[in-house]
């Protein structure tokens, strides 16, 4: 509360919740759509940092989609220490996320801008379990609408963390009673969108591409790691060809 009053924040404290205690979506969604004055909305979890290429990006999809979903990847990185706000904090995390950090994985997206009216109804997620992310890019995609990626200009950092937050930790939240529940409020079939499943992005000149074929491709080059690098190991090993291959990052391919 001190803090929203200090940045001149709103605070809505009381959200529903799940018989777990875990704040369900569909309240979150609702209450902040009636507390919002403006008519793009923005959800992002807690541990993420967003930089002011976000709010760049942000403006030029609006400008190009006013109604699409725009998302973005996200950077693994460990911070221990409090961060200084200074002029120049940041080209410091920037410079930090670019030795230290990680790109995370094409499924994990924890940050979403999209017109207030975009979602009118939102099963009873629970927050921060499995499906609930995925669910957002799909019920944009069936409306035949844009998702637009902002990774290559306005990626997010991640704060890593555990789980000890949750009772049961890590094997909770991904298989737990709740990420079953959530998975049958998807729909029940385990076909997850993501990244690769969007239909522009933003490329550093400032305009706005097509993605095509994104998700076929990385199927093919996932499908070639398999078959003629981790598949062949043990055989290269044995006869002294084996040297380090990098693992193709998924978020490169358009």
């Amino acid at each position: 509360m001190d803090l929203a009053r200090e940045l001149r924040l709103r605070h809505v404290p009381q959200v529903a919740c799940s018989d777990h205690g875990t704040p369900l979506l569909s309240d979150l969604f609702r209450q902040a759509k009636a507390a919002a004055s403006w008519p793009c909305m923005c959800y992002v979890n807690a541990d993420i940092i967003l930089l002011s290429d976000f709010l760049r990006a942000v403006e030029i999809a609006q400008r190009n989609f006013s109604k699409s979903l725009m998302v973005s990847k996200r950077i693994n990185l460990g911070i221990v220490e409090k961060l200084n706000f200074e002029i120049s904090w940041e080209e410091t995390i920037k410079a930090w996320a670019g030795v230290h950090g990680k790109d995370e994985h094409h499924t994990g997206i924890d940050v979403f801008v999209f017109p207030k009216e975009m979602y009118p109804e939102i099963p009873d997620f629970a927050i921060g379990r499995l499906w609930f992310d995925h669910w957002l890019i799909k019920a944009v995609r069936e409306q035949n609408l844009p998702v637009v990626d902002a990774s290559l200009v306005a990626p997010v950092i991640h704060q890593e963390h555990d789980y000890n937050h949750v009772r049961g930790g890590r094997e909770e939240v991904w298989r737990g009673q709740e990420a079953e529940r959530n998975l049958q409020l998807y729909g029940g079939i385990e076909r997850d969108y993501t990244l690769l499943d969007v239909t522009h992005e933003l490329i550093p000149d400032g305009s706005v591409r097509r993605v095509r074929f994104r998700k076929p491709l990385f199927k093919i080059k996932q499908f070639a790691w398999e078959i003629f690098v981790r598949r062949t190991a043990l055989l290269r090993r044995a006869l002294g060809l084996r040297k380090k291959v990098k693992q193709p990052a998924d978020h490169q391919i358009s």
